[in-house]
């Protein structure tokens, strides 16, 4: 027998209409449920959200401390945890700044070209240390970076053809320039590519 529903009973059925049930109060730090039924996680600690944001970049690509710093500073992370976040993760080696600007160095000097100049550089906006950045260099010496200047030349030279021979100068120089490479060094390697033209076409006259 149907027991006979008062007011209560209405504010019941309204409920299960609408797909709710009356919870009662829920323990601090136990998993919720959220309106698609799934259980939400408790709020992260500052120190468990600075590791999932550091494992989380490092996962992409290696990354300075520095980098690491600014990133958990603008997700409003405290100092002090910051702090001691990056020392931990530096001890177990998931950060390097050393190593991170050796492969640096060699790979952008490999794929583009850039000379020291422009390579410590580009280690400084990252926050590596001036001692560490002055290691990396050391992988490449004047030699070497002029057999890539020359290398550079050679690709853009077709390109310059037909125009007056100073304004290919002041071309292929200034590319070398934005590179990095000092202004004595592109010259010489942009004057010698322009007369080794030269000798390759009289050459080929002859």
């Amino acid at each position: 027998m149907w027991e006979q529903e008062g007011d209560g009973g209405a504010g019941r059925r309204e409920g299960r209409r609408n797909g709710r049930r009356a919870q009662g109060p829920r323990e601090e730090g136990c998993p919720t449920e959220g309106r698609d039924g799934r259980q939400e996680l408790p709020p992260q600690s500052p120190e468990e959200q600075a590791r999932a944001i550091c494992l989380r970049l490092l996962t992409g690509m290696p990354r300075t401390r520095r980098q690491l710093a600014d990133a958990l500073a603008k997700r409003e992370i405290p100092e002090e945890v910051s702090e001691q976040i990056l020392s931990r993760f530096e001890e177990v080696g998931l950060i390097d700044d050393a190593a991170f600007a050796g492969a640096w160095v060699e790979s952008r000097h490999r794929s583009r070209g850039l000379a020291r100049r422009a390579l410590a550089q580009e280690l400084r906006t990252k926050g590596v240390a001036p001692t560490l950045v002055q290691e990396a260099l050391e992988q490449l010496d004047s030699d070497q970076e002029e057999e890539t200047a020359r290398e550079l030349v050679e690709r853009k030279l077709r390109s310059t053809r037909g125009l007056e021979r100073d304004k290919r100068i002041r071309r292929l120089a200034g590319m070398l320039a934005r590179k990095g490479y000092p202004e004595g060094m592109a010259l010489r390697v942009v004057r010698r590519a322009l007369e080794a033209e030269g000798e390759d076409a009289d050459n080929l006259m002859g």
